[in-house]
């Protein structure tokens, strides 16, 4: 609980003597905390039990061998449709606001598709240009605080990545534009557009047209659009974002952007579907690619997934249910963070719309002690540095809360845990300058 002087004044404002009065208590917290033995995890983004029980269904979508046939009349256990039955891509086009013609649906993962467009690149070029490899270097965007796991594959592959600021409305794009036009070696941004990981920012109309109407000095350069948390809203309030594909082509640029989504997080994460969305030029190169790596993906589920949903509206109304069980747990977040933290000036957070995280922000040099003490006391974190290239967080700042996996009971303990981790290091911290 915050103690009267807590509410009185900012950590900053307090005498020397204050701050280890403050810490004294909030050590005995601590230690206190460390010797419930606990085993909390807020690490990643994954769907709670509750969610995944939500869906025990779906594997009943399918009952007869007759119920195996696709529109187009084929029969879904055996070889064809290397690019997705029909009704799988329309369904995923529909999740993307794009043409059915625009898509190739793939396997469960479209991180594994982004990760192969990058190793496509890299051995055979994008369309026809140099290979990647062969450049003597290739450099890559990253609006900060990101998604580790792009920065993971462009750094396992050797990639240059670029610090971008990302600002309430998107990346800085100014320094965007400043790089991609005047740099043939900066082949590609990484983008979460809409509830971005991990701050929950929804890009701005005007973000999205300039980054649809840049003018790259690379011919193969491409807007990497991982719009994972598409439909994954929390509140009634439904942000929408502008459809960039259809916005590149408008400014003549249609070969400029990948569009990746999946239902990764709307049935179950391991047994979804991932599809790609892209200019007839970027599909026709992919398709002659893949028709050499594999003779089709996994048909009967693509199908389980249409039969299960029928159309979009099956699927906004399935999210609905999501959000019913999310909106708790973020809001729980929110008021435990204020209750706490709230005018002692040692952290902000983001209060997202969307989307499977909240940012938190603590004092500069604070955020890996933070993560340590949690860990200490049984609560486990995102690492911090996580959300930057090369787990280089230059503020040591950073800190990604995942509060959807755990029981809001759970949750609960780990966020007063949490708390004092971030008071206790904060005094800490004061006190040593």
């Amino acid at each position: 609980m915050i103690s009267e002087g807590e509410m009185m004044k900012k950590y900053d404002e307090m005498s020397r003597q204050e701050l280890e009065a403050l810490k004294e208590e909030l050590s005995k917290a601590y230690i206190d905390a460390k010797g419930k033995g606990l085993k909390l995890n807020m690490a990643r983004g994954l769907p709670s039990k509750q969610q995944l029980d939500m869906e025990k269904d779906f594997f009943d979508t399918i009952t007869s061998d007759s119920e195996l046939i696709s529109e187009s009349g084929v029969d879904c256990r055996n070889y064809g449709d290397l690019i997705g039955i029909s009704e799988a891509r329309k369904l995923m086009a529909d999740f993307m606001g794009i043409p059915a013609d625009n898509v190739i649906v793939f396997g469960n993962s479209s991180l594994n598709i982004m990760y192969d467009t990058v190793c496509r690149s890299m051995i055979h070029g994008v369309c026809g240009s140099t290979p990647w490899c062969k450049l003597d270097k290739v450099k890559f965007l990253c609006p900060v605080p990101g998604y580790d796991r792009h920065f993971a594959v462009t750094e396992q592959f050797g990639i240059e990545m670029i610090n971008i600021p990302l600002n309430e409305d998107g990346p800085d794009m100014e320094l965007v534009a400043k790089y991609v036009e005047n740099d043939a070696s900066v082949k590609g941004i990484w983008c979460v557009p809409k509830f971005s990981n991990p701050c929950g920012v929804v890009y701005s109309d005007e973000v999205v047209k300039k980054l649809a109407s840049l003018k790259p000095a690379a011919e193969d350069f491409r807007i990497f659009w991982d719009n994972a948390y598409a439909l994954h809203y929390i509140y009634d309030e439904k942000p929408e974002l502008l459809e960039i594909l259809s916005e590149c082509a408008k400014a003549g640029n249609e070969d400029m952007v990948y569009e990746f989504c999946s239902t990764s997080k709307v049935t179950y994460p391991g047994s979804g579907i991932a599809a790609i969305g892209t200019s007839k030029k970027n599909l026709d190169f992919i398709k002659s690619i893949i028709t050499i790596q594999t003779i089709g993906y996994d048909k009967i589920n693509q199908l389980r997934h249409v039969r299960y949903f029928k159309n979009i509206d099956g699927i906004y109304a399935h999210m609905e249910k999501h959000a019913a069980i999310l909106k708790p747990k973020f809001e729980l977040v929110d008021t435990k963070l204020t209750e706490e933290l709230e005018g002692l000036g040692i952290g902000k957070w983001t209060k997202p719309m969307g989307g499977y995280f909240v940012s938190f922000d603590s004092l500069p040099g604070c955020a890996k002690e933070i993560v340590a003490k949690c860990k200490d006391c049984g609560v486990t974190l995102t690492g911090a540095g996580a959300t930057y290239p090369y787990k280089k967080d230059p503020n040591d700042s950073n800190i990604r809360i995942a509060p959807t996996f755990p029981p809001i009971e759970e949750l609960s303990q780990a966020l007063d845990i949490f708390t004092l981790c971030v008071k206790l290091t904060s005094v800490e911290k004061l006190l040593a300058q």
